[in-house]
């Protein structure tokens, strides 16, 4: 625990120990959340202990009440191994009202006949909160120059940032935010996307949709969806694509059960779109821009090297924008804000959109070279431009997120740059 890098859903964790009685951290294998956990936890129970024979699962199954023995807060690592705990969890909260008991931790959503087990919804007592891999901030990789934060408020400062390579960049997206890649030799560490996939396809996939899918026909959808990270392709498209590319055929329901399973699995992270303003007489498209909860997962379906990134930019692109909508909404929901993209019917658009509280939203557009910048700041204006003249309500903010910058600043026509090494929540 000493080698513990601070999280920034640490501060959601406390805040929301002072107000439940249980929290309940959700989302991807390997990215921490028992390690996070364990940092407000002064006791614990883990259902998938070490020794590998469910000895505790067991113990459990046999008599409920002795897992909740230890001082609180007391984690309780993937719950949902046995269903039964999250009622059990929610009757000792509503026992003496207690604030702050108990730590729930799980890497996959309930299947249906899990969810039969269980009696209530914990609302009002148990506090849902998503983790995801790690920012380049948790990670050591962005200074922090500037928040998003400083954003909202309008207090973003001209800075001189650190120069960064292209290499730098690619192997930051290569590497990925587990947290197990993050001090280990760059080589060892992009093995770690391929194991996690291989952990994905052979331990998890049939047992959260209670049938036996085939593998094979799953990872044909891994490689499509990799194909096309941070697009908003349809399933259709999707389909085509196979056929297309690994000529090899799946029927759209298919596809669909297949893509449920993957969600449910925290294993895709898609973005939203959004509209700024119902009434405005702009028709926006309403498709997700499918994004994998980590952006070396699509790298390492698809085989990339630092080398075979630098020679194909074009395509490199498209992974670099999934790592900086990665951060945008870690970020982004630090500060209990969202993260969308915007499309209309006539190609304008927005790479991201962050929706503060009050209603009010910066939209960015992100580029991986300083070349970049003149067009993306142009594009930025004229969409907002256009969503004004259509009744909406335009940003507030306009920024551009680079790769290869090496300084924060505010351009004459207000477009403020950021270099993705120099942001944070």
């Amino acid at each position: 625990m000493s080698k513990y890098k601070p999280r920034l859903i640490d501060k959601q964790i406390e805040d929301s120990l002072k107000a439940y009685g249980a929290i309940n951290i959700v989302g991807a294998k390997w990215i921490g959340k028992t390690w996070a956990g364990r940092q407000h936890a002064n006791s614990e129970f883990l259902l998938m202990d070490p020794s590998g024979n469910y000895q505790n699962k067991r113990l459990a199954e046999t008599d409920i009440s002795l897992i909740f023995e230890g001082s609180i807060p007391r984690l309780i690592d993937e719950w949902r191994e046995v269903p039964l705990i999250w009622d059990a969890a929610r009757y000792k909260c509503d026992e003496d009202g207690v604030k702050g008991k108990y730590i729930l931790t799980g890497s996959t959503v309930l299947t249906e006949r899990e969810k039969d087990k269980i009696k209530h919804s914990g609302a009002g007592r148990i506090k849902k909160l998503k983790m995801y891999p790690m920012s380049l901030y948790e990670s050591g990789d962005s200074s922090g120059d500037v928040s998003l934060k400083d954003i909202y408020n309008n207090k973003v400062k001209s800075k001189k940032t650190r120069d960064i390579t292209l290499k730098e960049i690619i192997k930051l997206v290569l590497r990925g935010g587990f947290p197990g890649s993050i001090d280990i030799p760059f080589e060892e560490a992009i093995k770690l996307p391929k194991e996690y996939i291989k952990e994905i396809i052979d331990m998890d996939i049939d047992r959260i949709s209670n049938k036996k899918r085939d593998l094979h026909k799953v990872m044909l959808l891994l490689r499509s969806l990799a194909r096309n990270e941070s697009t908003t392709i349809s399933i259709n498209k999707l389909k085509d694509d196979i056929k297309r590319l690994e000529r090899e055929d799946i029927d759209i329901k298919t596809i669909g059960e297949y893509l449920d399973d993957l969600s449910k699995l925290y294993l895709i992270e898609n973005q939203l779109p959004f509209n700024s303003n119902i009434r405005s007489s702009m028709r926006v498209k309403q498709m997700e821009k499918r994004h994998f909860v980590d952006p070396s997962i699509a790298t390492s379906l698809l085989n990339l090297t630092v080398d075979k990134c630098v020679n194909d930019l074009l395509t490199f692109g498209f992974f670099f924008e999934a790592m900086v909508e990665r951060d945008l909404r870690i970020y982004a929901e630090a500060n209990n804000w969202n993260l969308f993209h915007y499309q209309d019917y006539s190609g304008n658009e927005f790479d991201a959109v962050v929706e503060f509280d009050d209603g009010s939203y910066a939209a960015f557009e992100i580029k991986l070279g300083a070349n970049q910048i003149e067009d993306a700041a142009n594009n930025l204006i004229r969409v907002s431009n256009i969503i004004k003249e259509k009744g909406g309500i335009p940003p507030k903010t306009l920024c551009v997120i680079c790769g290869l910058s090496n300084a924060v600043y505010t351009r004459s026509d207000g477009v403020i740059v950021i270099p993705i090494t120099a942001l944070k929540d």
